[in-house]
């Protein structure tokens, strides 16, 4: 904890002293910045932005964990899934994020489905492939256990699956929640009227750093936060069999 104090005060005293020797248009020092984001929320806006854009945030990422852990046992565990499946995870990979968008917003419309829609697909190619190499880890011996024993799906799913592929959703859940609300911020930008990622290109449009940052800053905080007190400790629980390094 001190080390990382340590280096936020750090990054403090570099942006304080960047923005003296900088020009303030570019790089307001952080003082004007909390004074911008004093104005906002006392105004209000800045939470009614922060909480659009992280109700988008929850619904892209629970859509896209949900279809890409199905997906991805599903190839992990059959192989003619995963021939037929694995082009397409290959090519959501390798598609560009703002292509996904900009087609969605055109074949669905400026809509909260093709918003949400977009950055689930965004995310589910890389949830899709964790998962699959969790499913072609499993224990085939848990498996027999399982039979023998004639569990139900449920429980053989509680029981058997889900605590040898809790690492691997973790460790999709991590990387994934860091891809989602940036991605999220991009879809606001372009085609919603609300949220995080639209108020930063108002600020972007009126050339005002101060307001830009003192709307991505909350945002970032609260996503440092969502990372430090549930997936962290998730992350920790999940994986508490595994010997520490010294």
């Amino acid at each position: 904890m001190a080390a990382r104090l340590l280096s936020l005060l750090s990054l403090l005293a570099l942006w304080i002293v960047a923005a003296r020797f900088g020009d303030p248009r570019h790089l307001p020092g952080p003082l004007a910045v909390f004074a911008a984001m004093g104005k906002a929320a006392a105004s209000g806006e800045l939470f009614a932005a922060m909480a659009i854009t992280m109700a988008r945030v929850a619904a892209s990422f629970l859509l896209a964990m949900a279809a890409g852990a199905a997906l991805g046992y599903a190839m992990g565990r059959r192989a003619l899934v995963d021939r037929l499946a694995d082009p397409w995870v290959v090519v959501l990979l390798n598609l560009p994020a703002l292509v996904i968008i900009v087609l969605l917003y055109i074949w669905a419309g400026l809509n909260e489905a093709a918003a949400i829609a977009a950055v689930a697909l965004n995310k589910l190619p890389n949830a899709t492939v964790t998962i699959r190499e969790g499913a072609r880890a499993l224990d085939p011996a848990l498996d027999e256990m399982a039979r023998a024993f004639a569990f139900s799906p449920w429980k053989r799913l509680r029981h058997v699956v889900l605590p040898q592929l809790a690492p691997y959703i973790a460790a999709a859940t991590r990387s994934g929640l860091s891809l989602v609300w940036k991605i999220v911020l991009v879809v606001e930008l372009i085609g919603r009227p609300n949220g995080v990622g639209f108020e930063i290109n108002e600020a972007f449009q009126l050339f005002d750093v101060a307001m830009l940052l003192a709307y991505a800053l909350p945002f970032t905080a609260a996503m440092l936060v969502v990372e430090a007190l549930v997936v962290q400790p998730f992350e920790r629980h999940v994986s508490r069999w595994r010997p520490r390094p010294a």
